[in-house]
């Protein structure tokens, strides 16, 4: 049974100093305690409380990165077995195989597409983060040659996939500092696949032989030389095994703290089913049920796009509303002389009110006040959005160095606070805008 957030608060060191990302001792060792953090976030912790806190304040799933740059792919981490009990974390990486025994043209259209195929949707880039690059014929030169063109032009974060030592040793000391996930350790190998993941700094992946039992015995074995950043195959490639398979693994890694099975996993959807579309199938299951890396054997916009949708909807917080960064954001390159809009925070609300203003093409300054992720009108109502607290914002924001003219133009649906914000700002007029977004572009052309 695990420490309690007091027991572990009693072997810190109580400076609240804030460094570890959250502002008390206490409110770590909560964390620790429900494996939202890891102990060594905490700079000041003795040697003796790392030794007796260190299997008690580990993730129930370990958290690992693969790659490095704006494609690293973070995952593990996970603490809850269904996402409205609190929320999922981290969300699966999607990988694309490509191997040596591929003509280039083949390659080169799975890059391009891979390219291709990246989405904006309220502020975030969606896309595939991944390579999966495996070895088939053994000749090191040609797998290394084929993860450089991979690297350079895209700067994707890798899977290596080789039965040879001899290939995975050569392409891991190539890359090891795009840190690639080395796949992967069997029963034969895991000796030597595991002192090379120690010594080029590299998560390895294990694959078992079709049963957890095997998975365990590889896990442990690595865990005891010293191997901690591992990813779960069992080798099952049946998908109704497979599925069960994970479930397994997260409630015996959450609910009995199994620590041989509290690693992420990944899923060889390519080998798990006969065509792109069938693929989809087994990858949309196990972004639910619980995979951390996906591969597939190729990139589609029609099959890709829907799965990250789905990845989106199923590893965005439930209890926690999409949001905007609160600051000013110049539109169409405006100036002193432009109109100044505000809005609240909630993404929607702000994608479509800039959408709107960048389509009018009227220069305009859009300042996003932050109401909690609440709508113009929810936020009015609950009280976050008045007279009083865009008044504020409005006097802190910076908007005042940026324009000669003062007038502020509030959304329609808060009409009832502009008598309120004319006394909150001092010499400024305050108009009231259009009710729905598409006529703002009219309004803007209007003045």
């Amino acid at each position: 049974m695990g420490l309690t957030g007091i027991q572990i608060f009693k072997l810190l060191p109580k400076t609240n100093c804030g460094e570890c990302g959250v502002p008390t001792c206490l409110a770590f060792a909560m964390n620790l305690a429900s494996g939202k953090a890891e102990l060594e976030k905490c700079p000041y912790v003795s040697e003796e409380a790392k030794e007796k806190l260190a299997t008690e304040s580990a993730p129930p799933i370990r958290p690992l990165t693969i790659g490095t740059g704006e494609y690293a792919v973070k995952v593990g981490g996970e603490t809850v077995l269904f996402r409205h009990e609190k929320t999922f974390v981290n969300p699966p990486g999607f990988a694309v195989l490509v191997s040596t025994d591929e003509d280039n043209a083949s390659v080169a259209g799975k890059i391009k597409r891979f390219l291709a195929a990246q989405y904006d949707r309220v502020g975030l880039k969606l896309r595939a983060e991944m390579f999966a690059i495996k070895d088939n014929n053994g000749d090191a030169a040609k797998f290394c040659a084929l993860a450089k063109v991979v690297s350079d032009e895209t700067g994707a974060a890798m899977i290596f996939m080789s039965d040879s030592t001899d290939v995975l040793t050569a392409a891991a000391d190539t890359f090891k500092d795009k840190k690639p996930l080395l796949f992967g350790a069997t029963s034969e190998n895991a000796e030597a696949v595991g002192n090379l993941a120690k010594a080029a700094g590299c998560p390895v992946a294990v694959k078992g032989g079709g049963s957890l039992d095997s998975v365990i015995a590889l896990s442990e074995k690595l865990s005891a030389a010293g191997v901690k950043d591992i990813l779960i195959d069992t080798g099952t490639r049946d998908l109704k095994k497979a599925f069960e398979e994970q479930v397994l693994i997260r409630r015996a890694a959450l609910k009995d703290r199994f620590r041989p099975l509290g690693f992420p996993t990944i899923i060889m959807a390519n080998e798990m089913a006969g065509d792109l579309m069938e693929e989809a199938l087994v990858a949309a299951t196990f972004i639910a049920k619980y995979g951390a890396i996906i591969v597939m054997s190729d990139i589609q916009p029609h099959v890709v796009f829907p799965l990250l949708l789905d990845r989106l909807n199923i590893y965005t917080d439930p209890q926690r509303p999409m949001t905007a960064e609160q600051g000013i954001y110049p539109i169409n390159n405006p100036d002193a002389n432009s109109p100044v809009m505000v809005t609240c925070n909630f993404s929607l609300t702000y994608f479509i009110v800039s959408g709107e203003i960048e389509a009018s093409r009227v220069p305009t300054w859009l300042c996003v006040q932050d109401t909690e992720g609440l709508s113009v009108m929810t936020a009015w109502a609950a009280g976050k959005f008045s007279g009083e607290s865009v008044g504020t914002f409005i006097n802190k924001c910076g908007i005042k160095d940026k324009v000669s003219k003062k007038e502020v133009i509030i959304p329609g649906y808060a009409a009832g606070i502009s008598g309120e914000l004319e006394e909150e700002l001092s010499g400024w007029t305050v108009t009231v805008g259009p009710r729905e977004a598409s006529q703002i572009p009219k309004f803007l052309k209007s003045r």
